[in-house]
C-alpha cells in the first residue's frame, strides 16, 4: 500500500468529503494560495463559492462559519495557527458549541475548525506562536482530535466533518511531514476511541499528538532492560475512550501521562483527575504527569527544552517507578 505525509492525508480527508457532498465548503485567510499546504489545488477544483477567502479577522471568520452552519452548510474553518482561537474564543466557545444546547435542540452546527499546532520549533515560534490551545475549549465541552500519525488523521477528519456539532481538530506540527500507510479510499475512526499502539505490562503511557512517536521509542528503550510500557493513543481528548485507559491501568497499575499543553488546568490533569477519582483502585504507584512548564515559551532553543517536554524526560520518569 502506498505511504502518505500526515499533511497530505490530512488534505485528502478533505478533498474526498468536498467532493462527495457538495454542501462542504472550506474558508480560512490565504487558504486559496494554501499558505499551510492543506488547500493546495481546493481552488482550481472547487470554486471561490466553495473555497473562501476571509479576512484577517478571526472573529469574523469563526463567526461566518457558524452562520453558514447554521444556514444548513457544512463549513471546515481553517486557523493558521494554534493561538488564533484566542481571537475567536467568544465566537466558538459562547456561541457555536452552545447554540445546540440554548436553541433546545432545534439548531445543529456541523462545523469543523483545522488547527495547526505548532508547539516548539527549536525556538523559533517564540512565545506568541508556541501556545497549545485544547485544554481551553475542552473546558467549553468542545470535541476535540488530535491525531498522531497519517492514519489516523485522514480517518478521523472525515469523521470530524461528518459530525453535527463543532470539532475541533488540531495538527501537531511534529506531525506534519511524517509519512504512513493511509488507503485511497474513503474511511472513517470513531471520536472518542483510542487505540494501544504497543502492547505492555508494567506501566501505561497515555501519550498526546507527536508524543505518541515518543513514546513508543522510548517504548523500545526500556524494553531492552526489562521495563514493558503500554502506549495508549486517546486519538480523541473529547470524547474520552475511558473503557480503553481503564482496561490499560487494570493490567499495569502504573500510568505516566505525557502531553504538550500546560500542566496547569491541561489535558494531563484532566486525565490525572479522571484516573483518580475512577480507577484508584488499580493504582500500584502515584500518577504521574509529563507536560509544560507554565511560562512563555523562549525563543532561546536552549532555554525551551527546560519548558517543553522531551525524550530524556519520559525516560527518567519510567525509571523513577519501582518495577
Amino acid at each position: 500500500m502506498r505511504e502518505l505525509r500526515y499533511l497530505h492525508a490530512v488534505q485528502e480527508g478533505i478533498k474526498q468529503e468536498m467532493q462527495k457532498n457538495r454542501n462542504i465548503i472550506i474558508l480560512g485567510e490565504d487558504i486559496r494560495h494554501s499558505l499551510r499546504g492543506i488547500t493546495k489545488g481546493f481552488f482550481e477544483e472547487f470554486g471561490g463559492e466553495r473555497v473562501i477567502d476571509t479576512p484577517l479577522s478571526e472573529i469574523a471568520l469563526v463567526g461566518a462559519g457558524t452562520g453558514l452552519a447554521l444556514s444548513g452548510v457544512r463549513p471546515i474553518v481553517e486557523f493558521q495557527l494554534s493561538e488564533f482561537v484566542f481571537l475567536a474564543f467568544d465566537q466558538i466557545v459562547n456561541q457555536a458549541q452552545k447554540l445546540r444546547y440554548m436553541s433546545g435542540g432545534k439548531l445543529s452546527v456541523p462545523v469543523t475548525y483545522i488547527v495547526p499546532s505548532m508547539g516548539s520549533r527549536g525556538g523559533s515560534m517564540a512565545g506568541q506562536h508556541s501556545d497549545i490551545t485544547y485544554s481551553y475549549v475542552l473546558q467549553a465541552g468542545m470535541k476535540v482530535v488530535v491525531p498522531s500519525n497519517a492514519y489516523d488523521a485522514k480517518g478521523l477528519v472525515i469523521s470530524a466533518i461528518r459530525e453535527d456539532d463543532p470539532v475541533m481538530v488540531y495538527l501537531p506540527a511534529k506531525c506534519l511531514a511524517k509519512k504512513d500507510i493511509v488507503p485511497e479510499e474513503i474511511y472513517t475512526i470513531p471520536l472518542g476511541k483510542g487505540i494501544i499502539k504497543k502492547a505492555g505490562n508494567d506501566i501505561t503511557v497515555i501519550a498526546i499528538g507527536h508524543f505518541v512517536q515518543v513514546a513508543l521509542d522510548v517504548a523500545d528503550i526500556t524494553g531492552e532492560k526489562g521495563i514493558s510500557l503500554e502506549v495508549l493513543d486517546p486519538r480523541t481528548l473529547l470524547p474520552l475512550d475511558k473503557d480503553l485507559i481503564k482496561n490499560s491501568i487494570s493490567k499495569t497499575g502504573r500510568v505516566i501521562i505525557i502531553d504538550d499543553s500546560n500542566k496547569t488546568c491541561g489535558f494531563a490533569s484532566e486525565l490525572a483527575a479522571f484516573i483518580a477519582e475512577e480507577l484508584f483502585d488499580y493504582l500500584k504507584a502515584p500518577i504521574r504527569r509529563i507536560a509544560r512548564t507554565v511560562v512563555p515559551v523562549p525563543f532561546s532553543a536552549p532555554m525551551e527544552s527546560f519548558v517543553i517536554p522531551d525524550k530524556q524526560e519520559l525516560i527518567d520518569v519510567v525509571h523513577e517507578f519501582d518495577i
